[in-house]
């Protein structure tokens, strides 16, 4: 269909087309950008944890973070005995020591280092997990959205 001066309504519907698509390119870019962002770091130099009476001191270059509450039977044995690809980092909402495993580090801290870690990572449900991945020294940056556990026998069991 043509047009007065010679010029086509094609060319006119190609060149918004064009516009949009390189659009919605560029939202969705932004988009996955932005949700890459939303992932938090942790400093174990500012967040102090302790194994039994030991400082924490990081030394794998990835952890599976597990938020959990000792108060819920049996959780602190089922994660003294997961066996899977990461070791764990089993941050307990009560704070109760535990011996460690070969797996599963059993971590507590005060108040404070408690509060600042759900506040940060926004945690809201119990058992939650996520994933961290060393950037340097102590920092390591979450590599994953926060799940929540609705039972630790299937973790065993997806062997993550």
């Amino acid at each position: 269909m043509a047009r007065k001066g010679g010029k086509s309504l094609f060319s006119l519907s190609t060149l918004l087309a064009s516009f949009f698509g390189a659009a919605m390119i560029a939202g969705a870019f932004a988009y996955f950008n932005y949700k890459f962002s939303e992932y938090k770091f942790i400093n174990f130099k500012e967040f102090v944890y302790y194994e039994k009476n030991d400082l924490f001191t990081p030394s794998a270059d990835e952890y599976i973070v597990i938020f959990y509450s000792s108060r819920e039977k049996g959780t602190m044995d089922k994660l003294a005995n997961l066996d899977l690809h990461l070791p764990i980092l089993a941050i307990d909402y009560y704070n109760r020591v535990r011996k460690n495993t070969k797996t599963t580090i059993f971590l507590r801290s005060g108040t404070n280092t408690s509060l600042k870690f759900i506040q940060r990572f926004n945690i809201y449900n119990s058992p939650s997990m996520f994933f961290i991945k060393r950037t340097k020294d102590s920092l390591y940056k979450q590599n994953s959205m926060i799940r929540k556990l609705d039972n630790l026998d299937e973790l065993q069991e997806k062997k993550l």
